[in-house]
């Protein structure tokens, strides 16, 4: 077991206003609401930011001043929360629960768990994200052994993305309903599952089964690539929640590293399938040993949440949720949002390029370095090494300058300066350019991939991270990386590759000037100044 922190964040001050809490379509204050006689409100005592405190009009105790908030002492404001008079009046203008709610309101308190719940979460996303590109990494050999067409081999990859797309708001829900944990289980549990199925498919005819597996594993991701913003948010301090979430995402890069030059140096290009069929199987093997080793511990480490709100951001969260808000709701809200939707267009072109990149890579590489599917391991591994690297810096960053824009719109111009040069030297032969350019691809283009989640959170604060920062980003990138990947690989075969990376070049250059159009309305950054 992990002991709580006794090291509790300081919290002070009161709210002297409501505007921006209002602007959240949850909030409301009835215009009808009238003093009563026998309630008072003491000096000391600061309200409840969704409670009038204006000194001619007091609360009459019957009276609901907000949709989910009842002022009666008998009446719950929060699902967990026992709304006793003692309750709705604290220092620091914060719900404190009853004894029997889960989590205390009135303390903001981090946990050590904390680090252990994010790091179990970014190494069993590791596994998945290696699952996805193991395949594509070493193309030419898996279309040797199966007998398949390059296409067939570059659909294991999209299968991931193609699964996505119907199966974000049905895994939003679940998120909801039942929470982190049952999501994390299941998740890795059917990770691990996909692993072992395809331990049967062996054999030259069995490509089939190969296929199987892999859309296995592709659902698993489903569960797991909505995560990083809401793990960040539930267990992190407001001084924390960038770095977190660079953690997260880091995890997922590092299988796709992993999955570069894993399956490169393992599994070598021969002819003889039975002996192809062995390395195949020891790279199989250790994939579902080490997916099973993660499950187990998932159902050991995780926890739903901890004891007490890290983060005055997460006690207003708590308070201000909505029990009955619908998905369909809470989407329409969003693409009212000009700045989101904005932002989930440019997410969506970086998002899709970055995985068009990373499917055809192999096939890019070998067109111009034939046998040399160790080169192909070696740059991708530069382009996820060097992301994991500008991940972590856009992360502390981001925490200390809160610079949104502005750091979105340099990511996007290295992006695109470092696709412009690694298409005009990848023909060249010279292999050291061509690791210095995917070197800054890879850092900028996965600095902003952990960005656009908390910026989504920014602009979209108080909506749920999973239908907004995770999920309709996600969904963006998944339909723009289908895309791209098809057209692209087209692209190739019928006009080379540099024809096929100007196409990238050029929807890099749209997401790079819609990006200038989006407003850094940052609504939590505002909010939270007002408990300062």
């Amino acid at each position: 077991m992990v002991n709580e922190d006794p090291n509790q964040q300081d919290h002070d001050g009161t709210p002297s206003q409501t505007s921006a809490l209002q602007e959240h379509p949850n909030f409301s204050v009835h215009p009808s609401v009238s003093m009563h006689p026998s309630v008072s409100a003491h000096p000391s005592v600061s309200m409840h930011p969704s409670v009038s405190a204006h000194p001619s009009v007091s609360i009459h105790p019957s009276v609901s001043a907000h949709p989910s908030v009842s002022i009666h002492p008998s009446v719950s404001v929060y699902p967990s929360i026992s709304a006793h008079p003692s309750t709705l009046a604290q220092p620091s203008g914060l719900i404190q629960p009853s004894s029997s709610g889960p989590e205390d309101l009135s303390v903001i308190k981090v946990s050590k768990r904390r680090w252990a719940v994010v790091l179990v979460f970014s190494c069993y996303s590791m596994c998945n994200a290696f699952q996805w590109i193991q395949y594509g990494s070493i193309n030419n050999i898996f279309m040797n052994f199966y007998g398949v067409s390059a296409f067939a081999i570059d659909w294991l990859s999209m299968c991931y993305m193609l699964t996505y797309i119907p199966l974000l708001l049905p895994v939003a829900w679940l998120l909801e309903k039942f929470g982190l944990r049952t999501i994390a289980l299941t998740g890795s549990a059917l990770n691990c599952l996909g692993a072992w199925v395809k331990l049967g498919s062996l054999k030259p005819h069995l490509f089939p089964v190969t296929v199987l597996g892999q859309v296995v594993c592709s659902v698993a991701q489903v569960f797991i690539l909505g995560m990083p913003s809401r793990i960040a948010s539930v267990w992190f301090g407001d001084d924390e929640v960038s770095t977190a979430c660079s953690i997260a995402v880091l995890g997922n890069q590092l299988g796709i590293a992993l999955g570069f030059l894993v399956p490169a140096v393992s599994v070598p290009n021969i002819d003889n399938p039975d002996e192809l069929a062995y390395y195949i199987s020891i790279m199989f093997y250790v994939t579902a040993g080490v997916a099973t080793l993660l499950f187990i511990l998932v159902i050991v480490v995780f926890k739903e949440k901890p004891k007490h709100p890290p983060s005055r951001a997460q006690c207003l969260s708590y308070a201000l949720a909505s029990t009955d808000a619908s998905y369909l709701s809470s989407i329409i809200q969003l693409f009212k949002n000009l700045n989101f939707v904005l932002l989930v267009i440019t997410y969506g072109l970086n998002a899709g390029a970055f995985y068009a990149l990373c499917t055809l890579l192999n096939r890019m590489v070998i067109f111009h370095y034939v046998e040399e599917g160790v080169i192909v391991g070696r740059i991708g591994l530069t382009i996820v090494l060097a992301g994991m690297l500008g991940a972590v810096i856009s992360g502390i960053w981001l925490d200390r300058t809160k610079t949104y824009k502005q750091t979105s719109l340099v990511l996007y111009i290295m992006t695109l300066v470092g696709m412009a040069g690694y298409t005009g030297t990848l023909n060249l032969g010279h292999l050291w350019i061509v690791y210095i350019t995917a070197g800054i691809i890879g850092f900028s283009i996965t600095g902003y991939l952990t960005l656009g989640f908390e910026f989504a959170v920014e602009l979209t604060y108080l909506e749920s991270e999973v239908v907004s920062s995770s999920g309709l980003l996600n969904v963006s990138a998944q339909v723009f990386g289908i895309i791209f990947t098809i057209s692209q690989g087209q692209i190739i075969d019928n006009y080379g590759t540099m024809p096929g990376n100007i196409f990238l070049c050029v929807f890099l250059t749209l997401g790079a000037v819609l990006t200038a159009f989006i407003k850094a309305d940052l609504r939590r950054q505002r909010i939270l100044r007002m408990y300062l």
